[in-house]
């Protein structure tokens, strides 16, 4: 039987269609996979998703494997490392924030809280959208707006709402596989 994807995810980049059917609107709130998830919608920031794709390994190196409490001790000879680091984005803005974002996921936990409570105080179930075609998915809506004001409070950064929308429907709060997808209930 002929598997049915959203549009995008039927792209002939083996990892894009991996993408798109093993991890996105399938919820994962592991705090290093959020942090992961975080860093690399924020470097896609005015960049395709398929070329952060093709990248992923290499900022998994980069990054410490996305372990925050590492990054979080990332140094100025750190920074410029990956400021040389040809198989990233070698953006200086992104690059902070990623350092910067792995710090306040540190502070969150030395005051306890996590990422995972900040996120579900505002989605407390993923919410399943399904909508007919890809074009009815919003860019932002006033979720994303609320989370990534308070998200800008708690100290983030590169976390506009447009790049929270994409987060969100990364790690599965928000569910958007378009309503014939095969994989719209996190299955096969």
């Amino acid at each position: 039987m002929e598997k049915m994807r959203c549009s995008w995810g039927n792209s002939k980049n083996p990892r894009y269609k991996k993408y798109h059917d093993e991890e996105w609107g399938k919820l994962n709130l592991d705090t290093t996979y959020l942090y992961e998830m975080l860093v690399l919608e924020s470097f896609q920031s005015g960049l395709s998703w398929e070329t952060i794709l093709n990248k992923r390994e290499n900022f998994r190196k980069a990054f410490a494997n996305f372990n925050y409490h590492k990054v979080a001790k990332f140094n100025e000879a750190d920074f410029e490392r990956l400021m040389q680091d040809k198989g990233i984005i070698r953006n200086r803005l992104k690059i902070n924030a990623a350092i910067n974002n792995a710090k306040v996921l540190v502070k969150l936990e030395n005051n306890n809280q996590t990422f995972k409570q900040i996120l579900t105080k505002f989605i407390p179930e993923p919410i399943n959208h399904h909508p007919k075609k890809m074009e009815d998915i919003p860019a932002s809506n006033e979720l994303s707006n609320q989370i990534s004001k308070e998200m800008k409070n708690l100290g983030f950064k590169f976390v506009g709402p447009i790049t929270i929308y994409s987060f969100l429907q990364a790690v599965g709060l928000i569910n958007d596989h378009i309503e014939n997808c095969s994989f719209k209930n996190g299955e096969l």
